[in-house]
């Protein structure tokens, strides 16, 4: 078991153009290189917060974000492109002072911040990280994107009482602390009436799977130019999971935990560990 986040951010809003604004933390400070992390399909940035408080702790800037659609941020119809998203990104880690930070991203934020360090000639990050993601390729399970749409699309939330929400959540993840549960429960809108809906709507969340659908992450593991960490969760017996291209490219290393999707939920101290070694390979100027 773990505790919750040892330090409290900065709330910020920053403008990313087009009139989006997204909602960030902030944990400003520090004389290591800054971290940006960023989550996954239909999920917020506090998952991060515990993860977010060790880095801070040890001496890194460090910031979550929101993606647009998201949690506490803007919510336009367009903009679910990888595309946009890793320019969001860029334009929020600007705005939130982070020079150069390293980027990492778990399950579908993984993906985007591969896209985002393939497309950082200019030196927008140094180096990315995915947790249980980045190499995320659906097409090669579901050829067909109405198959991968009909096997993924959301559950209907909309309207379920926010307590068997956390029921669930519980049952499902008995091994996590009540900041974990908490700050997943934050991918839902929590209503006066104690029921929830995504903040995420169904139509937007097709726009971002089917985008994830058509998103090609071996070509850009490749071809990227900086230090790349893919951190795989294995399975200790659970179903089967979306498939992980397959990664041929000196500049990218893969390791594995055995562990839930949400890694940085259930074992922030690791996740922690995992993206300090990093940090320092990078800071050496050398793939780990």
């Amino acid at each position: 078991m773990h505790d919750g986040p040892v330090t409290q951010p900065e709330v910020r809003l920053v403008a990313v153009g087009g009139g989006v604004d997204l909602h960030a933390l902030l944990w400003a400070g520090g004389e290591r290189s800054p971290f940006l992390l960023v989550h996954g399909l239909s999920s917020n940035c506090r998952t991060w917060t515990a993860v977010a408080g060790r880095l801070h702790a040890a001496g890194h800037p460090v910031a979550a974000v929101d993606l647009r659609g998201h949690g506490r941020s803007d919510k336009p119809d367009e903009g679910y492109d990888f595309a946009t998203l890793a320019a969001d990104l860029a334009t929020a880690a600007d705005a939130l002072g982070l020079v150069r930070p390293i980027a990492a991203g778990q399950s579908t934020g993984g993906n985007v911040v591969v896209e985002l360090a393939y497309g950082s000639s200019s030196g927008t990050v140094p180096g990315a990280v995915g947790i249980d993601g980045g190499a995320i390729e659906l097409s090669e399970r579901w050829p067909r994107w109405e198959d991968c749409a009909a096997a993924l699309a959301p559950p209907p939330l909309e309207g379920t009482p926010v307590a068997d929400v956390e029921a669930w959540l519980r049952g499902a993840h008995p091994d996590w602390d009540d900041w974990g549960i908490e700050a997943t429960l934050a991918n839902l809108e929590v209503r006066a009436d104690g029921t929830v809906g995504p903040w995420l709507t169904r139509e937007r969340h097709m726009q971002l799977l089917r985008a994830l659908w058509e998103h090609r992450p071996s070509k850009l593991l490749a071809a990227v130019g900086v230090p790349v960490m893919l951190v795989h969760a294995q399975s200790s017996g659970g179903g089967p999971k979306p498939p992980h291209a397959s990664v041929s490219s000196p500049h990218v290393t893969v390791t594995s935990l055995v562990g839930d999707h949400d890694l940085h939920v259930q074992q922030p101290d690791t996740v922690a560990r995992l993206l300090e070694e990093f940090a320092s390979s990078v800071e050496r100027g050398r793939t780990p």
